[in-house]
């Protein structure tokens, strides 16, 4: 797969299952998410806009997804919902399509605009990378089927969590996803601790 394969296979509402483990006081907290997100072309206005934010040619931009998520987890406060919205590109490698740099319109451990890394990894998984100016985060998501994405991350630096999540589409016919080799159940199993996914 490549890696705008895995954008157009979440597009889409999905149901986010959350477990998010606390490392510093060795406590696990629950919780879910509903997530929303949407392909955008290479050419579309928002694409073209998070490039010039981050000083990148557009053009070399292979397109991104414009994503938002509400829900709550199990220690907010009364009245406190996990919301937010975010427009992710995707900008390949000169030499290496499945790698490269993901620019992000706001972060998730921080919330100004940041520019990671991506790779699909030999799993078919898509790893995110990010250095944020406090914490680094390092995020992954497959598919085992078209109708359940499996997401892990960490967040290493002033918070310190790893979280596992398992989230199924909500809504009709899931997209056709391109053709595969047959599923090894090995593949689903969790990789390396190292890998993880946070966020939408």
């Amino acid at each position: 797969m490549e890696a705008m394969d895995f954008f157009r296979m979440s597009e889409g509402r999905w149901i986010s299952q959350r477990t998010t483990h606390h490392l510093a006081m060795r406590r696990t907290e629950l919780g879910q998410l509903e997530i929303t997100a949407a392909v955008l072309d290479a050419t579309a206005p928002k694409v073209v806009e998070i490039c010039k934010m981050h000083d990148v040619d557009p053009t070399r931009a292979s397109g991104g997804a414009s994503v938002s998520w509400q829900g709550s987890m199990q220690w907010d406060e009364e009245g406190q919902t996990q919301e937010g919205a975010t427009v992710l590109v995707l900008v390949p490698d000169a030499d290496q399509a499945q790698s490269g740099q993901l620019l992000r319109e706001k972060g998730y451990a921080e919330t100004s605009p940041v520019v990671g890394r991506y790779q699909v990894d030999d799993q078919d998984g898509l790893v995110l990378t990010t250095d944020y100016s406090t914490m680094s985060s390092v995020e992954r998501f497959w598919f085992p089927s078209a109708t359940t994405r499996i997401r892990t991350s960490t967040v290493i630096g002033l918070s310190n969590t790893a979280s596992f999540c398992i989230e199924t589409r909500l809504d009709g016919d899931a997209p056709i996803a391109p053709p595969a080799d047959p599923v090894d159940p090995e593949a689903i199993a969790i990789p390396a601790a190292h890998y993880s996914t946070l966020g939408w």
